[in-house]
């Protein structure tokens, strides 16, 4: 067995990909610290050196499962406010990270109604500033004149990623059975979303024009 305590860094970082794998590949519940430990090259003495439990662990996979698109949302300064531009960048981070994750989401799936409350504390706790930034976002483009001030931003974001994440789904369960790509549906989803959620104004202005000769309402 190799030994990484000389380097915590990359001793924390591979205990978080053997979680990620162990869980993915034997559920919540089936996982084990033991197993985690193996997959990592390292004894479970170092692992509860750096996670207390396997709760601990779950929550740094899902924790690092989010991180990308938390830095995304981290800043409203970088975001460019050109509501369709913004959300199509944030659905392609949302949707990679689907895809990167895609065993680990199945498996939540799964067990969520065996272990309803801890799935839903473990999610809401690492998914809760994630959803703010991004009310926070479509606040801001309220104050534009681009999002309708009648529009409950989160249930529409709830909408929104559930929409990326239905695809994602469907795509790897029964890849033959659609006669669409990635890109497409994503173009889609986000095209039907903005047009939902924005004002008449930034419609004519932002989407009309731009898109006359390919929109998906042809």
């Amino acid at each position: 067995m190799n030994n990484f305590s000389s380097n915590p860094s990359s001793t924390h970082d591979r205990l978080i990909e053997a979680a990620t794998e162990v869980f993915s590949g034997y559920g919540l519940t089936g996982a084990t610290t033991r197993e985690i430990a193996r997959i990592a090259s390292v004894n479970e003495v170092t692992l509860f050196r750096h996670f207390q439990n396997k709760e601990q662990l779950l929550l740094a996979v899902i924790e690092k499962a989010t991180a990308t698109q938390v830095e995304t949302l981290s800043s409203l300064d970088e975001w460019t406010m050109d509501l369709r531009k913004d959300l199509e960048h944030y659905g392609q981070i949302y949707n990679q990270m689907l895809e990167d994750y895609e065993a680990l989401i199945r498996t939540f799936i799964g067990e969520a109604r065996r272990h309803p409350e801890g799935a839903r504390k473990l999610l809401s706790k690492s998914t809760q500033l994630l959803r703010k930034k991004l009310i926070d976002y479509l606040q801001s483009a309220i104050s534009l004149d681009d999002v309708r001030t009648d529009v409950d931003l989160g249930i529409a974001i709830d909408i929104f990623t559930g929409m990326l994440l239905a695809g994602m789904l469907r795509r790897s369960a029964m890849p033959d059975l659609y006669n669409y790509d990635r890109k497409t549906y994503l173009n889609n989803c986000i095209d039907l979303f903005v047009r939902a959620i924005a004002t008449p104004s930034y419609i004519n202005k932002n989407l009309d024009n731009h898109y006359e000769g390919t929109s998906i309402y042809q």
